[in-house]
C-alpha cells in the first residue's frame, strides 16, 4: 500500500488557488460549526459521516480539505487517499489560521 501523505497549504495559497479556480475547498467541519462561520466557496462534507464519494466532482480542480484547526482535514485527506482518491492537500491551521491571515468568512447557510 502506498504511503499516504498530506501536504500543507497556507491560507494565502488556498485563497489564491480558489480565486484562480484551481482549488475546491472541502470543509469537513460539522453543520453547526459551518452555520456559525463558513469558508466562502467551500463545500461541506462533515467528517462525522465522511464518505469520500460525497465529495463533488472537482472538475479538474484540486481538492483541499479544511476544518477548524487543521486536524480533521488531515484525517479526511488520508481517508480519501485510502479510498483511492488523489486528494492530498489540506489547509494548515484551518479556520483559525484562515481568520488569522485576515481572509473573509461568511455566515453559514
Amino acid at each position: 500500500m502506498a504511503n499516504h501523505q498530506v501536504h500543507d497549504l497556507t491560507p494565502a495559497e488556498v485563497s489564491k488557488g480558489m480565486a484562480e479556480g484551481r482549488y475546491l475547498l472541502v470543509d469537513v467541519r460539522e453543520p453547526n460549526e459551518v452555520a456559525a462561520e463558513a469558508y466562502p466557496g467551500g463545500v461541506v462534507v462533515p467528517l462525522s459521516s465522511f464518505d469520500p464519494n460525497d465529495i463533488p466532482d472537482p472538475k479538474g480542480q484540486q481538492v483541499v480539505f479544511a476544518c477548524r484547526s487543521g486536524k480533521r482535514s488531515v484525517t479526511a485527506s488520508l481517508a480519501a487517499q485510502a479510498a483511492g482518491l488523489p486528494y492530498d492537500k489540506h489547509l494548515a491551521g484551518g479556520m483559525l489560521g484562515w481568520k488569522q491571515a485576515g481572509l473573509p468568512t461568511k455566515a453559514g447557510a
